[in-house]
């Protein structure tokens, strides 16, 4: 149980650093993820940590929240040198995690979640849900979240998701905040709450360890960053004495000069064609074409039902009414299988939940698609030789880290995690490919090649549906793009007269 009478050190701890990381090392079977690593966190500031996927970012939080022991080094809290076994030995010494990956139960509440093993008890030692609830509804008040405490987490977006993993880091009071990707998942005016409770919790001086891939947010609410790469430390410093250039250059030893390497494509006939599809929930009347060698994104705010049309088109969750068409003829699709022998393919938005199968290994996880869609010889068996060939080519190509094809996906980074779906789709050779967040949390040197990926398959005649939560990434890739709002088409733009402005005056329409 979380020792809630552990103290609150920054109200008396006057050190120059709350958090210190001394000389860790960190080895996994094959891998050394972290080597010999350091890292210094002030009170009342926030640090950004930064590096490409397998840099070793989340292995640290994760030795920092209790989650893995390391082989070597030292972590001292307020001076004093911390041994933690376990995460709730972490929160009982002020250190709380907002996890990359959501660690929801989806088949509790919103308050069932937020005070886990935490909740409020009742003269005869039950549970008091009416008082969790109060508790709850307090919280998001004084964080301006507009959630129901009462609701049920697996009926939320992902977006809203992320937003409890926040409050519920938050409500631990902690000194020593660590965020890993927290704004993966979520909307720009949801970025902009979730900044504002960082700046409250800076003047209250925890210290708060921020891991993000996205640029602007480094320079928009960092004091200090440090960046790791390829499990070594590569140096710290103020974030007003560097430029996104150098930070890349620190991250990846290397110059990015293309981030959206978007080429002039061949625009063919319609691949697919979607008519007056509804959900009668999420969506309605959506209508849209989508051609051969067109990159078509798709921009709105979470909660627009962009995912949710993707989903339907996919046969994960079949829509109420309207038409499909492929190549012009009407198509029946009520489950993903139906959708993969039309030739279409689809990178779903949370890899965790419904993308990678955590506890196969790397192998089985990306030649999945292949083997369902019946690749085997004559007398029935698997060509594993040639799958696994394929698959090898696609692990380099797409610079998968990992130590063989043979290691646990739930080993691998969320970035690495993400590159392995998008290795399992291509694998297809899909004619009409749907992309729901394909960078979302892969580093900046990924993300060009990722992107560079996607402009050449547009190249080779597939038509491309992107759904995007990053305006720079749909601007940049797309020759068309059509905006959500409220589950309604609100208008499309074409390439030459789309910016931020007309995009979200669609998105807010």
């Amino acid at each position: 149980m979380l020792d809630e009478s552990a103290g609150s050190a920054r109200n008396t701890y006057t050190g120059e650093y709350i958090l210190e990381v001394d000389n860790v090392r960190k080895e996994f079977p094959g891998v050394v993820a972290l080597d010999d690593v350091q890292l210094r966190i002030r009170p009342g500031s926030v640090h950004a940590l930064m590096g490409e996927n397998g840099a070793g970012k989340s292995t640290l939080m994760k030795i920092i929240a209790g989650i893995y022991n390391p082989d070597k080094g030292e972590v001292r809290f307020a001076g004093k040198q911390l041994d933690i076994k376990t995460p709730i030995d972490a929160l009982n010494s002020g250190i709380a995690m907002i996890h990359q990956e959501l660690n929801l139960m989806n088949t509790m509440t919103v308050a069932e979640n937020v005070w886990i093993r935490r909740e409020p008890k009742n003269a005869l030692g039950l549970i008091d849900h009416d008082q969790m609830n109060k508790q709850t509804q307090a919280l998001f008040d004084e964080l301006n979240l507009n959630l129901d405490p009462k609701a049920m987490v697996g009926d939320l977006t992902v977006a809203q998701k992320q937003m409890i993993e926040i409050s519920k880091a938050v409500s631990y009071k902690s000194d020593v905040l660590i965020m890993d990707e927290p704004t993966s998942a979520i909307t720009e005016s949801e970025v902009e709450r979730l900044f504002t409770i960082i700046r409250d919790l800076r003047a209250k001086g925890v210290g708060i360890v921020y891991i993000t891939h996205k640029m602007d947010e480094l320079f928009e609410i960092a004091d200090e960053l440090t960046v790791f790469r390829d499990g070594q430390y590569v140096g710290t410093e103020p974030a007003s004495n560097v430029t996104k250039d150098d930070v890349i250059r620190m991250m990846v030893g290397r110059e990015i000069t293309d981030m959206f390497p978007k080429i002039e494509c061949e625009i063919g006939d319609v691949a697919l064609e979607v008519k007056h599809l509804s959900n009668g929930r999420h969506f309605k009347d959506v209508s849209f074409q989508l051609r051969r060698g067109e990159i078509l994104g798709v921009a709105g705010l979470v909660g627009s039902g962009r995912s949710e049309v993707a989903e339907a088109i996919f046969g994960v969750k079949p829509a109420a009414s309207g038409d499909i068409l492929i190549n012009g003829e009407k198509v029946t699709i009520t489950k993903p299988s139906d959708a993969t022998a039309h030739g279409l393919a689809f990178l779903t938005e949370d890899r965790k939940e419904s993308g990678c199968f955590l506890i196969l290994d790397c192998l089985e996880n990306i030649q999945m698609a292949l083997i369902t869609q019946g690749m085997v010889n004559k007398t029935g068996f698997v060509e594993q030789g040639k799958v696994t060939q394929m698959v090898e080519e696609y692990v380099e190509k797409l610079r998968i880290k990992t130590p063989s094809l043979a290691e646990t996906v739930e080993n691998l980074s969320g970035g690495n995690q993400q590159k392995l779906l998008i290795a399992r789709w291509l694998l297809t050779n899909p004619k009409i490919l749907i992309l729901d967040e394909p960078t979302r949390g892969i580093d900046v040197g990924a993300k060009s090649e990722i992107h560079r990926l996607i402009t050449q398959l547009a190249g080779q005649g597939v038509a491309i549906l992107m759904i995007s939560s990053e305006l720079p990434e749909v601007l940049g890739m797309s020759d068309r793009i059509m905006v959500m709002h409220e589950g309604c088409v609100s208008g499309f733009l074409d390439r030459s007269e789309a910016d931020q402005v007309s995009v979200m005056q669609l998105a807010a329409k």
